[in-house]
């Protein structure tokens, strides 16, 4: 079953939203059911005409579509030739999310049944349901950003027949890492990102050691009343890799006090930047996203963390931690206490389905094109050139012009540049 409601006008743009009734299973087609949202925007100037789909995967995992107050970035350069379907991938957005609240009501067993469906591998699938339902058995193109990238090694592997070509912007995965390898290959970067942060800011060295002293010292609330602890502090660090990360956290650390108190303005702050209200899935999700197979992901971040000092609260300079999530925050932070339990029975489960078929991706004939970002500090640039030198057709541009946020803070001149490199142009 499909709902689609009437189109909505702002400026630049028509969008259109449709709703999709989807088996929660795809193994079982005729056992319960999700809805998965998804928006399709065009060009007003370009209403009626027979425009090529092109499907966003959106970065995470567990984030949803961006909701575009205009026609700017990546989007402006798509839609002067595409019809774009921004998808909430499920239990984000308006697809049946996987909330706090339910997961409160949730008995953690069937909780993390639930959260095993949330993957890749189930993505692809809604993906090709929505697909066929919108265009028959027309392909379509697909563009994926980070997590999103993940998605379309899934869909090359599963489906390659509905794709007519695919862009990837910082989304190359290692196709058998675990997400021990994962991490021992990122924190290196989130060192270095340290080190530019500090070069660039070095008055920070000082402003953030006084900060962590007077957390550890003091009990200091978030307006939720959450604790602001050092190692929440450090996760502040999770931005390091996108074009205004540092200016994000520095301008932070800026109002961050009131006399001899933490201000209102940076708890504030804080707790929006941390609480992962509404994006619990992020956390919820980021290791199990690199389970295949035989192998428990056994919280990775935290185990490989132990064997680097440097990342140790009481370290000095204090170095801020990147995409890693800690078995602490599900005790420490009120929007993931819910998830809890559920979490580490996920932490501990050795039957993960494969995600890449890695003879059918060696095989592969449809076009790809993928932006590698050379100081990239979620997805190692050796490991996605490593994958890039397995999948076949596959043209890899490697550039240190751009960081993670380079699909939209180029302006659309990375897809652009994609786009012609599939049309053999460059």
């Amino acid at each position: 079953m499909t709902r689609t409601n009437r189109i909505t006008r702002i400026p630049g743009m028509a969008l259109t939203d449709h709703t999709f009734v989807v088996p929660l299973d795809h193994a079982r087609p005729d056992g319960p059911t999700i809805e998965v949202f998804a928006r399709e925007v065009v060009d007003p100037t370009a209403m009626g005409r027979n425009r090529p789909w092109l499907c966003f995967f959106q970065g995470g995992p567990g984030q949803k579509a961006q909701r575009p107050p205009r026609a700017n970035g990546w989007l402006a350069r798509a839609l002067k030739t595409h019809r774009v379907l921004l998808l909430d991938q499920r239990g984000t957005g308006r697809s049946t999310p996987v909330t706090p609240s339910l997961a409160a009501r949730t008995p953690p067993d069937e909780l993390a049944a639930l959260l095993r469906h949330m993957r890749a591998d189930s993505i692809v699938a809604d993906a090709e349901l929505i697909r066929r339902r919108l265009c028959g058995d027309e392909p379509w193109e697909t563009l994926g950003q980070s997590y999103g990238g993940f998605i379309t090694l899934a869909y090359l592997s599963r489906a390659p027949e509905a794709l007519k070509s695919c862009y990837v912007t910082g989304g190359l995965i290692g196709l058998d890492v675990t997400a021990e390898d994962v991490y021992h290959r990122t924190y290196p970067r989130v060192r270095t990102k340290n080190a530019e942060y500090y070069a660039r800011y070095p008055d920070d060295v000082e402003a953030v050691r006084r900060l962590a002293d007077h957390l550890t010292e003091r009990d200091v609330r978030l307006p939720d009343g959450d604790r602001l602890t050092v190692r929440r502090l450090q996760f502040l660090g999770s931005v390091f890799g996108m074009g205004d990360g540092f200016e994000r956290v520095h301008w932070m650390l800026d109002e961050a006090w009131d006399g001899d108190r933490v201000s209102d303005t940076f708890r504030a702050a804080a707790m929006q930047a941390t609480a992962l209200t509404d994006q619990p899935l992020w956390a919820v999700l980021q290791e199990p996203i690199y389970g295949q197979g035989k192998v428990a992901t056994g919280w990775a971040a935290e185990k490989v963390r132990a064997g680097l000092p440097e990342f140790a609260e009481s370290a000095d300079p204090l170095l801020f931690t990147g995409e890693m999530m800690y078995p602490w925050m599900f005790e420490e932070m009120a929007a993931l206490r819910p998830f809890r339990e559920a979490a580490h029975l996920l932490a501990e489960q050795y039957d993960w389905p494969v995600l890449y078929d890695v003879e059918q991706l060696r095989a592969n004939a449809v076009p790809v094109a993928a932006a590698v970002y050379f100081d990239d500090m979620y997805v190692d640039a050796d490991l996605s050139l490593e994958t890039a030198r397995e999948v076949g057709n596959l043209r890899a541009w490697v550039t240190n012009e751009w960081e993670h946020d380079g699909s939209h803070a180029s302006g659309g001149a990375v897809l652009g540049r994609l786009m012609d490199m599939v049309a053999g142009k460059v």
